[in-house]
C-alpha cells in the first residue's frame, strides 16, 4: 500500500536554498514511492503581526516555487482554500490540553521575543495537527525543530480516537532521507532559514545569478587556510562543502581542495546551475497567471474533496453530527 506523506511550508518569508536541499529536493524525489501532499501554511503565518499584501504575495511565490521545483506530481495547494482545516483544528484543540500547548518550544521561544502575544501562537500546533490528520497521513518529513509538533499530533490523535473512536491515522515522524542542513552563509552556525537570517547569508531561490554568487563569495570561512569538512571546528568552510556536495549531487568526501577561492567558485557555479532551472520554470509559470490560477484552485478543490470524509467522520465522533 502506498504511503500518504504530508509537509507544509510557511510563507513568512522568501523560500531558500537551505528549504531546496533540506526539504524540497528529498520531497522531490519522494514522489517515485508515496503519496505526497504539499500545503503552503499561511493560516501558520497569522500568529505574528504580518503585511496582507505581503502575505498574499509570499503565499503565491511559494506556491509556484514548490511547483517550479519538480512538486508538479504532488498535490499542491494553499492551506487557506480549504476551510475544513479550521474546522478539524477547533475539535482538536477541543482535545488537547492548555499545559501540552504551553509547553511547545516555539511557543516558550516565540512569546518570550513578543510584547504582544497572539492566541493564535498558542494553539497553531493544533492546526498543525488537523493539517496532518486530515490526509491521513503515514509520515511527516521533520527536521529536529519540528519533532515536537509531530509528536504532539500523535497524542491528540490518540486521546481523540481513545475517547471518540478510530478516526484518525497516527503519523510518523521521518527525517527527509539525503537532506542538506544548510546553514547561514554569514553566520555558519545558524541555519539558514527563511525569516530568522540575515539577507546576507541566505540564498533565496529567486536571487539573480549575480547575487547569489556575491554572496557565496563573501561567506565567512575559518581561521586557517585547510579545506577541511569539520562542523564543528570549521562550521564555514563545512558550510560551503555541504553546499556544494548537495547541489553537485556528490559526497563531501570526495571534494578537495587547496583554497577557500577555489572552493567557493565551485559552489557558486554549482549554486546557480542548480536554481537555473527553478527559476526558468518559475518565470514560465508566472507568465500565464489566470493558468497558475486555475492550477492552484484546482489543488485546493481536490484537497477540499479528499479531505471531506475524515472531516465528516470527525464531527459525527465528537458529536456534531
Amino acid at each position: 500500500m502506498t504511503k500518504r506523506v504530508f509537509s507544509a511550508f510557511k510563507p513568512t518569508g522568501r523560500l531558500t536554498l537551505g528549504n531546496l536541499l533540506g526539504a524540497i529536493m528529498p520531497a522531490v524525489r519522494l514522489q517515485d514511492e508515496a503519496d505526497c501532499v504539499h500545503a503552503v501554511a499561511d493560516l501558520h503565518a497569522l500568529t505574528i503581526r504580518h503585511d496582507p499584501e505581503r502575505l498574499r504575495a509570499r503565499t503565491r511565490e511559494a506556491a509556484t516555487l514548490l511547483l517550479a521545483c519538480g512538486l508538479d506530481r504532488s498535490l499542491v495547494y494553499v492551506q487557506s482554500r480549504v476551510p475544513a482545516h479550521t474546522e478539524l483544528a477547533y475539535l482538536l484543540e477541543s482535545t488537547a490540553h492548555f499545559g501540552e500547548m504551553r509547553r511547545m518550544i516555539q511557543f516558550r521561544e516565540k512569546s518570550a521575543r513578543q510584547e504582544e502575544v497572539r492566541l493564535s501562537l498558542l494553539t497553531y500546533p493544533a492546526l498543525m495537527a488537523a493539517d496532518i490528520l486530515l490526509h491521513r497521513a503515514d509520515a511527516v518529513p521533520v527536521g529536529e525543530d519540528q519533532r515536537q509538533h509531530v509528536e504532539l499530533t500523535r497524542d491528540l490523535a490518540l486521546r481523540f480516537n481513545r475517547l471518540y473512536g478510530e478516526v484518525f491515522t497516527v503519523p510518523e515522524a521521518v527525517r527527509p532521507r539525503v537532506a542538506a542542513r544548510v546553514m547561514d552563509l554569514s553566520a555558519p552556525t545558524s541555519k539558514m532559514g527563511k525569516s530568522d537570517g540575515s539577507s546576507a547569508g541566505t540564498i533565496y531561490l529567486l536571487d539573480p545569478p549575480a547575487d547569489l554568487g556575491r554572496k557565496v563569495m563573501r561567506a565567512v570561512t575559518d581561521s586557517g587556510t585547510e579545506v577541511a569538512y569539520d562542523p564543528e571546528g570549521k562550521p564555514g568552510v563545512s558550510n560551503l562543502l555541504t553546499v556544494l556536495a548537495a547541489c553537485s549531487d556528490r559526497p563531501v568526501e570526495s571534494l578537495s581542495y587547496g583554497s577557500y577561492g577555489a572552493l567557493k567558485r565551485d559552489t557558486a557555479e554549482a549554486v546557480a546551475e542548480t536554481l537555473r532551472p527553478v527559476q526558468e520554470r518559475y518565470a514560465e509559470l508566472s507568465a500565464d497567471q489566470a493558468e497558475l490560477s486555475r492550477v492552484l484552485e484546482g489543488g485546493a478543490a481536490l484537497a477540499a474533496e479528499r479531505v471531506g470524509g475524515l472531516l465528516a467522520e470527525a464531527r459525527e465522533a465528537i458529536g456534531l453530527a
